[in-house]
């Protein structure tokens, strides 16, 4: 009886560390975010707070999100993809780098801000348009660009900077807005004369933003959420308009990963981002953004560029044929896609 004792306790003494260690186990969750730093980091911080699970994040462009998943492919160092434009979710869906949810939040979404089989849902949209130094345009005596050929005007020529579509997901989107707005022909022959007058092609689609704040260049091609977030900072001298010929939208998206290494948390975070409250939290640090989630409230200041004149976008064909339309563009411009 006393051995049987004996052996009881021992066993119960070896499985306690056991139960120990799986109880106060750790969850982690890594994220790729191409969206605003500060916009990232709050949601991040919100999402632990909630769940306890330990978030991070690494902040890229999207272009650069999908590079480095595709050469992670064999073995991914993070499980969610957060933010920057759907045209890129598209090609990564396309190549098997993404793996459908549907998360039951989904519901709640638009048709036309998700994929239909699950591989990307919309979190935020933005409008294409050009925004400057209005301080600028009065010295060389010009109006402010509201149209597309207004960008070729010899005034400009060394005074545009916009971001490389090779590395930013909201230059691409300026590309294919470019091609679905003029035909692919004329596109093509329209962004060979607008490298004329381009100064500088950027790695991320903020920083021609940054640099018209700073009065370092005349113009950006942007989203002009980025451009109502500097006005609300108090930068005055900043005038934006959007092309009168029409112009592209951005679907700010979220998606998992393929061979997440964190797969439940990953699902976890896709079901609280697509919540109203999760979406207003962007604008309590500048991300200015119409919400995909009809019971989110957007922010005050994007009333005024809610007329803006909308492309019927085909995000499919964009994304379908992204590696082709960089390929040329870096051949008809002679460029590469930037480092820094």
């Amino acid at each position: 009886m006393k051995k049987l004792l004996i052996v009881v306790l021992l066993i119960s003494l070896l499985a306690l560390p056991v139960f120990a260690t799986g109880d106060s186990e750790t969850k982690n969750l890594t994220v790729y975010a191409g969206m605003l730093e500060e916009h990232a980091a709050a949601v991040c911080q919100a999402f632990e707070a909630e769940t306890g699970i330990k978030t991070n994040f690494v902040r890229m462009s999207g272009g650069e999100i999908f590079a480095r998943i595709k050469a992670e492919k064999e073995n991914p160092q993070a499980s969610v993809w957060y933010g920057g434009g759907s045209l890129t979710f598209i090609e990564a869906a396309n190549e098997g780098l993404l793996v459908p949810y549907t998360s039951p939040a989904t519901d709640k979404i638009p048709a036309q801000f998700k994929d239909s089989k699950g591989y990307w849902t919309g979190i935020y949209t933005g409008y294409l348009g050009f925004y400057a130094d209005k301080d600028w345009l009065a010295k060389v005596g010009m109006d402010m660009p509201d149209s597309w050929e207004d960008l070729l005007d010899p005034r400009l020529k060394g005074e545009i900077v916009m971001a490389h579509p090779g590395s930013s997901s909201t230059a691409y989107n300026m590309l294919t807005t470019v091609l679905q707005v003029m035909g692919e022909e004329k596109g093509w022959q329209y962004l060979q004369k607008l490298n004329q007058n381009i100064r500088q092609y950027t790695k991320s689609g903020s920083a021609g933003g940054r640099m018209v704040q700073l009065r370092e260049t005349g113009l950006t091609i942007g989203y002009l959420h980025d451009a109502i977030s500097f006005k609300r900072e108090g930068y005055d001298h900043i005038v934006m308009s959007a092309p009168s010929e029409g112009t592209g939208y951005e679907i700010g998206a979220v998606g998992i990963i393929k061979g997440a290494p964190e797969l439940e948390e990953a699902k976890q975070f896709v079901d609280f981002v697509l919540r109203s409250d999760v979406q207003e939290i962007g604008q309590t640090v500048n991300a200015l953004q119409f919400l995909t989630n009809p019971d989110a409230v957007p922010p005050e200041e994007v009333a005024s560029i809610k007329g803006a004149k909308l492309i019927t976008q085909d995000d499919a064909w964009s994304g379908a044929h992204r590696s082709e339309f960089l390929e040329k563009f870096n051949e008809l411009t002679k460029t590469t896609v930037p480092t820094t």
